[in-house]
């Protein structure tokens, strides 16, 4: 008898968890709210870091997590957070060099990605709904925010100046709604129209589809179909996911020609993350509204979009409408990457910016 009812007080549970795994699914409801970092709340350490290496190229940001990093540059500093999702930064931006003499630009690989610690490589459980929370809590994008609190603290500084581009002005973003009295100004770059879900533009993936040749139209449809399945994401590798998600640049790069610019070509092998990405989405949901939570940040705020970029300028501008003391700025002749496309335009509107920061 008792056998039986530990058998079915299991099944139980696991039937309990499906249902959860399903209801978000087809909710969509994000695993991340903001506040919940600056509160503590579903973090896998604490926002103290550990006692630091020797290793000056790595920051420890919790135990068995190592951030590599480097720094481009003397003088005041400025944390660099890169996009992609799971995409770090392949060399030093362009369009900071003339500043060079006066801001030292720390580019660094977020957690599960690049040359940083990577610490999932597959799932053993079949609990859907408790590995959603073991990868929110360590990919997602708490834990990415977390990590950006940590910095701060391991520099010692007790503002930061956060220069985000595409996903990372997003999570730059989050940061300061976290903390806003910790960042001393916040440069947007191409931030990651993601702000609101769904977006009325369609998203990303829907505006790459728009700039595709008829002909790849179907093959598209189909890579995305896949991609987007999320039945059996816990059968996957850290490996299998990464070069899924680096496939996605393929596509990317047509459209990107479409709009007349170009994307920087990709010589860091490996650098793509895999669980990384995916925990995004799941922290991100499918539906959430985040431009309230940006309105209590008071620092300067500089959001500069690209007019040939694949991603709207609306989307850009939802994040400069957000922000209560934010400028806008828009560069010609540039796509995604204006810091490749006009480095001295780039150079000069946020070296501008910069000399305003206290």
């Amino acid at each position: 008898m008792k056998k039986k009812l530990v058998i079915a007080g299991s099944t139980l549970l696991a039937l309990v968890a499906i249902v959860s795994a399903l209801a978000w699914y087809y909710m969509g409801k994000p695993l991340y709210e903001p506040g919940q970092v600056a509160s503590g709340k579903d973090l896998r350490a604490s926002l103290t870091p550990p006692a630091q290496s020797r290793d000056d190229t790595g920051w420890v940001v919790e135990p068995g997590i190592t951030l590599r990093h480097h720094a481009h540059g003397t003088g005041r500093k400025v944390l660099v957070v890169h996009g992609g999702p799971g995409r770090p930064i392949q060399r030093p931006w362009p369009g900071l060099e003339a500043l060079l003499g006066e801001y030292a630009f720390l580019y660094y690989d977020q957690r599960g990605c690049g040359l940083s610690t990577r610490p999932i490589d597959r799932f053993t459980s079949s609990n859907y709904y408790g590995n959603m929370q073991v990868l929110e809590k360590t990919l997602g994008l708490g834990a990415q925010i977390a990590d950006i609190e940590r910095i701060r603290r391991i520099l010692g500084e007790e503002k930061l100046i956060l220069l985000g581009h595409s996903f990372g002005a997003f999570l730059a973003s989050l940061y300061a709604a976290e903390f806003p009295d910790r960042v001393s100004a916040l440069v947007l770059v191409a931030p990651a129209s993601v702000l609101v879900m769904p977006g009325e533009d369609g998203g990303l993936f829907g505006e790459v589809g728009r700039l595709l040749p008829e002909e790849m139209r179907q093959e598209y449809a189909g890579y995305l179909k896949s991609y987007l399945d999320f039945s059996n994401i816990f059968s996957r590798t850290e490996a299998e996911l990464a070069s899924v998600n680096a496939s996605f640049g393929k596509y990317y790069r047509i459209a990107a020609r479409a709009k007349g610019f170009s994307v920087p070509d990709e010589d860091r092998t490996n650098a793509q993350g895999g669980w990384m990405v995916q925990a995004m989405y799941f922290s991100m949901g499918k539906r959430h509204d985040y431009r309230s939570a940006l309105k209590k940040t008071p620092a300067p705020v500089l959001v500069i979009h690209g007019k040939n970029d694949i991603q709207s300028e609306r989307a850009s501008r939802a994040y400069s409408g957000a922000f209560p003391n934010s400028t806008f700025r828009l560069i010609k002749r540039a796509g995604h990457f204006p810091f490749l496309d006009q480095p001295a335009e780039f150079a000069m509107a946020t070296g501008g910016f910069l000399k305003g920061v206290k």
